[in-house]
């Protein structure tokens, strides 16, 4: 669509991305009286294994904001014990009972009841406006600044200029490549292979599994587990997989 047909906002803030960042972000300008616009380029928050994790600092910057009674109405799962199994030996990690914090546990909900809840908590202020099937496609540049996003909707084109330009579109930022910002690599050595385990009757808490160049990582969400396998960055999984009929893949052996 032309520029000169599209549709124009004036805002003070223009937020790319409704993640946890630009949903919390939003959020907090808009609590605050500043106008804010966030853009979401999917038309809804659905998307699995984002390790949907809140931990206790979270949740209590929750009740600092006054939104934590609403927030755990959420359905949720509570982690207060962590544990991990090496080798053979199984050992007790992490004992969140004891954190000087409203809540002494990590809440296991879903990334997009978070985003959701978020989304309904700024609506509430009139300086929020959320724009879902917003995706942002360039810059707008004016004298040498950046003075606001286009972004591409299905009923056409959005122009928003803005005091401030946020870049929260995750990896692979558009705002950050128009800007011509330069990622710092910090060379992570590992990949996550996500996946999903049925869950049984007395399987306890969240625990780790850790071998040898790799590591299992499984999150209660209540009816199954969520998993994160870690192996090394680049490496093949069926050579870490190889082994025994039935082995572990965190057998230390492997």
């Amino acid at each position: 669509m032309n520029a000169t047909t599209a549709e124009k906002i004036q805002t003070t803030c223009a937020i790319a991305g409704g993640g946890p960042a630009g949903m919390m972000l939003g959020f907090l300008l808009a609590r605050a009286g500043v106008k804010v616009v966030v853009l979401e380029k999917h038309q809804d928050f659905l998307r699995d294994f984002r390790g949907d994790t809140i931990h206790p600092s979270t949740l209590e910057l929750m009740h600092e904001l006054g939104l934590l009674r609403e927030f755990l109405k959420l359905p949720h799962g509570k982690v207060r014990h962590l544990s991990a199994v090496m080798g053979t030996t199984s050992a007790q990690i992490g004992d969140f009972t004891h954190l000087p914090t409203q809540c002494r546990f990590i809440a296991m909900i879903p990334q997009w009841d978070f985003l959701n809840f978020l989304a309904e908590q700024g609506r509430h202020y009139p300086a929020f406006d959320l724009r879902m099937n917003a995706e942002v496609t360039e810059l707008i540049e004016q004298a040498g600044r950046f003075v606001g996003v286009r972004a591409k909707t299905p009923t056409g084109e959005l122009a928003i200029t803005a005091a401030l330009v946020i870049g929260a579109d995750g990896r692979h930022s558009t705002v950050r490549e128009q800007a011509g910002l330069i990622v710092d690599d910090l060379g992570a050595p590992i990949d996550v292979l996500w996946m999903r385990l049925s869950r049984q009757p007395g399987d306890g808490d969240a625990f780790l599994c850790i071998g040898v160049r790799k590591a299992l990582a499984m999150l209660d969400r209540v009816d199954y587990w969520q998993c994160a396998f870690v192996i090394p960055k680049g490496g093949r999984l069926s050579a870490i997989l190889r082994g025994k009929r039935g082995q572990s893949p965190c057998d230390s052996r492997v």
